[in-house]
């Protein structure tokens, strides 16, 4: 069967972080969204998103396909009832359609005439970008029980402090000495290798996936996940760290979402509660204004290639988007648009030419090409969102 993850109702609500990539292309927990329906299905899968991204994340359609709501996270319920859709049938949870069986295109679909099936179970829904934190400690649990089914961890070195040893997983090449895990909260996974340093004390649930690494002498409590060849130190609290960033010195992230490519000057701090303990308000892209989130704790959501300078100071609820530059010293104002240049003073225009010149360097470093996709899709980010600048 021919599996597609389709981007949905959700999308717009999940910028900045789907400026550059599917919703099934979100990490939470310890793996994409897609990363989990590949897992479970035993398949591989393609993509119905922007015309933009479609390139980079291309669609495959054959004659008969199955398409999955990427912004629900898989079970194995619920992946036993889309293995066993047949055509002109759909799975919705109330009047959302999570997957469904078609030969058509996808822009034919009248789910009027399809069969329907309710989903009736418990299941994650990834609806607005502060689920990707706040439902990260569920999608830990899942994932562990997932990646660790039929396999034993690698032995904990003596030297570490451990609290509940049989919560912790740790893949082949990871190393970790003189550390404190308590795992009594929640599950630890440590990722192909990774690497915990001396001093690190760190609370479950928390996933350090492939070849990331937590600084010397780190203070993490969990739901934390830090992404594939990122970097942390300091203080972090409750929050996801997309693949290739870092927060590698000292200062406090909490209740936080980075995207790729991301770089936090030493000493960044985030509020993440308001000082009158008031309802946090986020920038919402759909209505351009910003809109109550139902949460008391919410810090900083900052998009790909973005960064900050030493010492910069983040409002609660503050939202970055794609490739803005941050530095100076005061609060930057609680929405900075894509390609924006300054601080708390003002901002000009972070011109494209510039902002490829960092990322192809900043990429390189890790020997990964900044391709033209990944240039075609900042150039279309960048008008995009010229509307938000003021220069």
């Amino acid at each position: 069967m021919n599996y597609i993850l389709f981007d949905g109702p959700s999308r717009n609500n999940l910028l900045p972080f789907t400026f550059t990539r599917p919703v099934a292309d979100i990490r939470v927990g310890i793996l994409t969204i897609r990363e989990k329906w590949e897992t479970f299905l035993g398949s591989t899968t393609t993509t119905i998103t922007e015309d933009y991204l479609s390139e980079k994340f291309p669609m495959v359609e054959m004659e008969e396909n199955v398409m999955i709501n990427g912004a629900y996270l898989p079970t194995a319920e619920l992946v036993e009832m889309v293995k066993s859709l047949k055509e002109n049938q759909a799975i919705f949870k109330g009047e959302d359609v999570i997957a469904f069986f078609t030969k058509e295109t996808q822009d034919d679909i009248d789910f009027d005439t399809f069969e329907a099936i309710e989903f009736d179970k418990d299941i994650i829904e990834i609806e607005n970008t502060w689920d990707i934190f706040s439902k990260n400690g569920e999608a830990i649990q899942q994932d562990f029980i997932l990646l660790k089914e039929d396999r034993n961890s690698q032995a904990i070195p003596e030297s570490n402090n451990i609290i509940a040893p049989e919560n912790i997983f740790i893949e082949e090449g990871a190393k970790l000495e003189f550390a404190t895990l308590n795992a009594s909260a929640g599950p630890i996974y440590i990722g192909k290798n990774a690497e915990i340093m001396e001093g690190s004390i760190i609370r479950g649930p928390f996933a350090l996936c492939e070849s990331a690494t937590v600084k010397l002498g780190a203070k993490i409590y969990g739901p934390t996940t830090v992404g594939p060849h990122s970097k942390v130190g300091g203080e972090v609290s409750n929050s996801v760290i997309f693949g290739y960033s870092n927060k590698g010195h000292d200062g406090f992230l909490g209740n936080s979402v980075l995207g790729e490519w991301c770089n936090l000057g030493a000493d960044t701090n985030n509020s993440n509660l308001k000082n009158n303990y008031t309802e946090v308000r986020l920038w919402d892209y759909e209505t351009e204004g910003f809109a109550k989130t139902g949460l008391q704790f919410c810090g900083l959501m900052m998009g790909d290639h973005s960064k900050c300078g030493i010492n910069t100071m983040f409002n609660t609820g503050t939202v970055v988007g794609v490739s803005a530059n941050i530095f100076g010293s005061g609060f930057p104002r609680n929405f900075v648009p894509s390609f924006s240049w300054g601080g708390s003073s003002g901002f000009t225009t972070y011109l494209t030419k510039k902002a490829f010149e960092v990322s192809k360097v900043v990429m390189a470093r890790r020997k990964i090409e900044f391709t033209e996709q990944d240039q075609a899709i900042l150039e279309y980010v960048f008008e995009e969102t010229k509307k938000y600048r003021r220069d």
